[in-house]
């Protein structure tokens, strides 16, 4: 698994604002193709999903 890959990904898709990452996390869990993410491998889709949610986790405790 490639962690730089998995790291960008997540900065890339985090600078589109939380209503566009909470749109991606539900595409991801229902299976849908994200196209900043079509490069990197299951495992790699499924640790960026996995710090996605635990970023907008924090977010949602915050309000």
């Amino acid at each position: 698994m490639n962690q730089t890959k998995i790291q960008h990904c997540v900065e890339t898709l985090s600078m589109k604002g939380c209503a566009e990452v909470t749109r991606i996390i539900a595409a991801l869990e229902r299976g849908e193709p994200v196209a900043d993410m079509l490069e990197l491998t299951a495992g790699e889709k499924q640790a960026t999903l996995d710090e996605l949610k635990s970023i907008m986790a924090v977010y949602q405790a915050r309000k």
